[in-house]
Order: C-alpha cells, then structure tokens, then sequence
C-alpha cells in the first residue's frame, strides 16, 4: 500500500519530537517510511525536477534536454514561482510542458501564438493555424496540468502582449531569427519592452552566428550574431544583465548548405551525412538576459 507523502512527512517531523508530559512512552511505531523512500523524496525535490520527469512531457522533448539544458537556462533567467511568465512563439510546446505545470498553482503562464487570419502568405497561415491548433490539442490532453495556462493569438505586425507593464518575465526560445527574416524584429522587442513591469526580464536564445558572418547569410541560415541581438534589445530600451553558455556548442561549425536547420531537430538532409549531424547535435546558441530599467 502506497503512504501519502503528507502523512510520510508528518511522521518524519514528530519523530524528532519528544512526548512531554507522559510518565512512560508508548513504543513507536513503524515508520512508514525511511527519508530515502520514493515517496519523501519525491516530497522533497526541487520543483523544476518533478516536473523535467513529469509523465506529460513528450518523451522526445526529455531526450533533447541534453541540449536546451531547461533547469540551467530557467535558473539564468531567473524564473520561478509566483510570478507572471509570458513565453512567445511557443512552437509545439517545448517549454510550455516545463513552464505551464511550473506557474499552475502560483503565478501565470502565457503562450503567445501568431495569429495565422493576420498572415499575408496562404501557405503560412495554413502552417500555422495547424501548429496552433496541435498546441491547444496538447493542452487539452491534460487538463490536470494545463488547465490554468492561456494561448493568445497576437497579430505579428501591430504584436500586444498583455497590459502594459505586467509581465515579470518574457521568454522567447529560437525565434528571433524568424522575425528577422520577416522584417518584424523590432515590433516584436518593443512590445517585450511594453508588457514587462520595470525591472522585469526578457531572455533569449537563438542560434548563434559565427563572428563576422554578413547580414544577408543571417536572413538564410537562421544563425544571428550575438552583438546584433543585443543592440536589438537595447534600441527597445533593454539593457543587458548577462550572457551565458550554457545553451553553447563548439561542434556546431555554423557553415552547412541548409542552415541551421540541418543540424537536428530538423535534419533537414534527412539520411545524407545523418550520422555526422546527429554527433554534432543541436546548434551553439547564445543565452541572453535583459531588465527593463526601472525609472
């Protein structure tokens, strides 16, 4: 029979106590449990942790944690419970599985997804309408851990991403290349800049060019210069708190045919020198905190 946690930590905590006030004590009974058991470790690991195991993660999103290294980059951006956390562009749902469950009980979780009616191409608002419509699926599926999460779609070129100055923290993973090849970079940063309170964060990850690489490779390649990104951010109003490597790979040469997008995920060869990319993993990504400054 399976002892619930809370009564395993009760019996832990009044093991330490002393029985006052009685002549003889009564022999203890049995632990439940030991604090090596499944159940008070469970009870006493970090958040993040449970959830990085959770059953609702897609088993291949836990297999590239290996590579977007989530505990490590969270605790860079400085995220944690109880605060206001709007992720753009959420994609299938990478983060989201990791944030949503995070901010459940204290705080809010925001994914904001283009809105495909605002699209000028037919192609791509087809694209996206399905990706959209697959991540409302995936919350859906599990109501115990998404039920509290909000999808909102933005229009891309006039973006507004909340009320002004609510939001502690604005995330954004592996887009920023997108909106640079749609013109649409800076609408997108200065709308981070209004949603945040002051001193709020905006984080970024994308992938990282090699130094010098031209303008125009940036627009095909989906590989940005650090420096370019961050003058992005500071002609918004940002000012840079600090870069890290965490999310760093000194494999990737930055030099293929198809961009970035022949590494994996994507694998964009498909069977052609697969092995070699699959060795290289994941593209070298520069990992950026910005404030909003307070007045």
């Amino acid at each position: 029979m399976r002892v619930p946690v809370t009564i395993v930590l009760s019996a832990l905590l009044l093991s330490a106590c002393g029985q006052r006030g009685q002549e003889a004590a009564s022999p203890k009974p049995p632990m439940p449990a030991d604090a090596g058991s499944p159940e008070v470790q469970a009870a006493l690991a970090h958040p993040l942790d449970r959830i990085l195991a959770g059953d609702w993660r897609d088993e291949k999103n836990k297999a590239r944690d290996v590579y977007r290294h989530p505990r490590e980059t969270l605790a860079f951006f400085g995220v944690a419970r109880g605060q206001n956390v709007i992720e753009i562009w959420p994609g299938g749902g990478w983060y989201a599985e990791i944030l949503a469950p995070l901010m459940r009980d204290a705080g809010d979780y925001t994914a904001i997804i283009p809105d495909p009616s605002k699209l000028a191409d037919a192609e791509a608002q087809a694209a996206t309408a399905k990706r959209n419509q697959a991540l409302r699926e995936k919350f859906g599926a599990r109501g115990d851990i998404f039920d509290r999460a909000r999808l909102i779609e933005v229009d891309t070129n006039a973006p507004v991403l909340g009320a002004p100055g609510s939001a502690d923290v604005v995330l954004t993973f592996r887009n920023v290349h997108n909106w640079v090849m749609d013109g649409q970079e800076k609408a997108m940063f200065a709308a981070f800049f209004a949603v945040l309170k002051p001193g709020g964060t905006l984080g970024v990850v994308d992938h990282r060019a090699r130094p010098g690489a031209p303008a125009e490779e940036m627009k095909t390649s989906g590989y940005l210069p650090e420096d370019y990104v961050i003058e992005l951010a500071k002609a918004a109003g940002f000012e840079l708190v600090e870069k890290s490597e965490i999310n760093a790979n000194p494999k990737d040469t930055k030099d293929y045919p198809g961009g970035v997008w022949t590494l994996p995920p994507s694998l964009k060869e498909g069977d052609v020198d697969r092995a070699k990319y699959l060795a290289i993993g994941e593209s070298d990504r520069m990992t950026l905190r910005f404030v909003k400054p307070k007045p």
